[in-house]
């Protein structure tokens, strides 16, 4: 799939030119020919014989970047004087701080926030408990953990590397549904360490979000923390995922008029998203659902499934069906895809079922062409940003915990889950509704706060079950 410039990759290059002349356009049109997007041009200092500009440039990738730099050089009359990846400058020093929510401006605040009056409060949680989510941070703290085995689609790049992106996950957590989250990156990739560590860390926080744990490991972790703890925990990569799929399905087959209890579902990955994908659409109320992983069709029979593959073969694939992707996707309704680039075609997505919906999630090349699943396919949804249809966990995660923490929920169930797709789906009105929208942006304002409503309302008064 051709790359086309991105604001992920663009520059800013500060340049020096002549005052008069063409250099403006000069500069304008190399980018161009070099397949750049001039974005921006500002100038930083003006003089009568000199300018000093800024050229923001959009670019494919970073061997681009560097070859128009290069390219600029070549103008006589010009002279760089640095070029700065705004990607890397918005992350310099890090993207979140801690700030203080009471003023500390005289003695007797200070006395009052922290000694000697802060030992009143601490007494009062340690005779009632329950009180240490009034009156301290943990009414809105999430944790947000990872061992780096996982990251994006970066694979197992450690703690360090990891931390840009936690950081990023709790700046999404507060712009979009006001919590305070906390990256917690573990130099641990040991099921038992994380787990203990989890555990011991937990008093503080309101809710655990994991993240970017390699599977089948996550499972463990997950359930395990789940039996320990007293507050929600949340794998994001299984359960927000699952819900925003679920929410886009419901809104793509109410596109084609068709019912989750009535479609055929081919589904290509079984790992901790796959996992959990299914299990949220078979609470939904799917029946017939293939899935495959790589070695074909998961089915009972089998010689190579670990418990998580033995749960999926004794709950689909009715009919026994042993072959490949291909053969599974032939008459399908929907295929949703959690797995690998590029293996299916155009002409696999012609084989399944008038008014086709084709989910290809993985992230950045998709398990088709999107522009070849469209020939064919009523509804095409993807993982990226520059198609429509973006799934994207940001949608779920941040209303999700917005609820749980409200409802001082003390797990997740399947229940709050289906109420979150149901709600995020319902963003979406009928007049809005189409091939290209069925799920809302992520900037639109109601996203958040009604997952969160519904999240709340379904944490009311229930049990704790396991999702």
């Amino acid at each position: 799939m051709a790359s086309v410039p991105s604001v992920s990759y663009s520059i800013t290059v500060r340049l020096e030119v002549p005052a008069g002349g063409k250099a403006v356009s000069q500069i304008t049109h190399v980018v161009e020919n070099a397949g750049g997007i001039v974005t921006a041009l500002d100038v930083n200092t003006a003089g009568h014989e000199v300018l000093r500009i800024d050229v923001t440039i959009a670019t494919r990738d970073t061997e681009h970047a560097e070859a128009i730099a290069a390219a600029l050089e070549t103008l006589s009359d010009i002279k760089i004087h640095k070029v700065s990846d705004r990607t890397f400058l918005m992350h310099l020093g890090g993207k979140i701080e801690m700030q203080s929510k009471v003023p500390l401006r005289t003695r007797d605040e200070l006395s009052m926030a922290y000694t000697p009056g802060v030992a009143r409060v601490s007494l009062a949680i340690a005779r009632n408990p329950e009180d240490v989510r009034r009156l301290t941070v943990k009414r809105n703290s999430v944790a947000v953990v990872t061992d780096g085995s996982a990251v994006l689609g970066l694979g197992n790049i450690g703690p360090e590397a990891a931390l840009p992106v936690m950081e990023g996950k709790a700046a999404l957590f507060k712009r979009f549904a006001g919590i305070d989250a906390w990256p917690i990156c573990l130099d641990t990739q040991d099921t038992d360490e994380i787990v203990r560590t989890v555990q011991i860390l937990a008093p503080a926080f309101g809710g655990i979000n994991l993240e970017d744990i390699s599977a089948p490991r996550c499972f463990e972790v997950e359930a395990r923390l789940r039996d320990l703890l007293d507050i929600p925990v949340f794998h994001d990569d299984q359960h927000g995922t699952a819900i925003c799929v679920l929410a886009a399905l419901t809104n793509a087959l109410r596109v084609v008029g068709k019912d989750i209890g009535r479609v055929r579902i081919a589904m290509a990955g079984a790992g901790a998203a796959g996992t959990a994908i299914l299990k949220l659409l078979l609470h939904a109320g799917a029946r017939d659902v293939v899935v495959c992983d790589y070695r074909g069709a998961v089915h009972r029979g089998r010689d190579d499934l670990d418990d998580s593959l033995r749960w999926i073969a004794d709950h689909t694939n009715a009919s026994g069906y042993a072959g490949d992707l291909r053969g599974a996707v032939k008459d399908a309704d929907v295929f949703v895809g959690v797995s690998a680039p590029g293996i299916l075609n155009g002409d696999d997505i012609a084989t399944m079922r008038d008014d086709a919906i084709v989910f290809a999630l993985a992230n950045p090349e998709p398990e088709v062409s999107p522009d070849e699943a469209r020939e064919h396919a009523a509804v095409v949804a993807t993982g990226r940003s520059d198609y429509p249809n973006q799934i994207n966990n940001v949608l779920a995660f941040p209303g999700v915990f917005r609820g749980l923490l409200d409802a001082q929920a003390n797990g997740v169930t399947q229940d709050m889950l289906l109420a979150a797709a149901k709600a995020l789906a319902g963003v979406v009105t009928d007049d809005e509704l189409g091939p290209n929208y069925i799920v809302p942006s992520v900037f639109h304002p109601d996203v958040s706060p009604r997952v969160a409503g519904a999240v709340r309302e379904a944490a009311g008064g229930r049990p704790r079950t396991e999702a």
